[in-house]
């Protein structure tokens, strides 16, 4: 299963050179070890698809404790955060393992038939995966390094 996650460009930039290596979320995916990538739709102005990268972590935790853990590393500074979290119990901490920024962006609204953005995430159909994983195909078989960045736990 894959997911569209709406973000800030100035967010998905971060998160696709390396600098944003978690990604804070109020909610996240049901179960994410069934979401293989996680496409980055960036919001208003640009209002495409960015990228992916893949995850193999998501932890659920208080705020205070998500930015103790992963301030540091999450491409935001610490008023942002909290004003963000502000009225929240819990909330969760995306760790970017791998990204694939596109070359060419995608206009889901125009490409996806009835594509609804997501105000946070959602899961994409067979169809709207299929179209995204070739593109991440048509990149790699163009790519002549790895993918562009490949985080590991500190």
């Amino acid at each position: 299963m894959d997911a569209v996650l709406s973000i800030e460009p100035s967010f998905a930039r971060k998160i696709l050179s390396g600098e944003k290596r978690y990604e804070f979320r109020r909610s996240t995916f049901a179960d994410h070890t069934t979401v293989e990538f996680v496409y980055l739709y960036a919001s208003a102005p640009e209002q495409q698809i960015v990228g992916a990268f893949t995850t193999t972590r998501v932890v659920e935790a208080q705020p205070e404790t998500l930015w103790e853990r992963f301030g540091d590393a999450g491409g935001i500074d610490k008023e942002r955060f909290f004003d963000y979290f502000e009225g929240v119990d819990t909330g969760h901490a995306i760790r970017v393992d791998e990204t694939h920024e596109f070359e060419m962006c995608v206009d889901p609204t125009e490409q996806f038939e009835d594509f609804s953005v997501p105000v946070s995430f959602c899961y994409l159909n067979e169809t709207e995966r299929e179209t995204l994983r070739g593109r991440l195909a048509a990149r790699d078989e163009t790519a002549q390094s790895p993918p562009l960045a490949r985080f590991t736990e500190e």
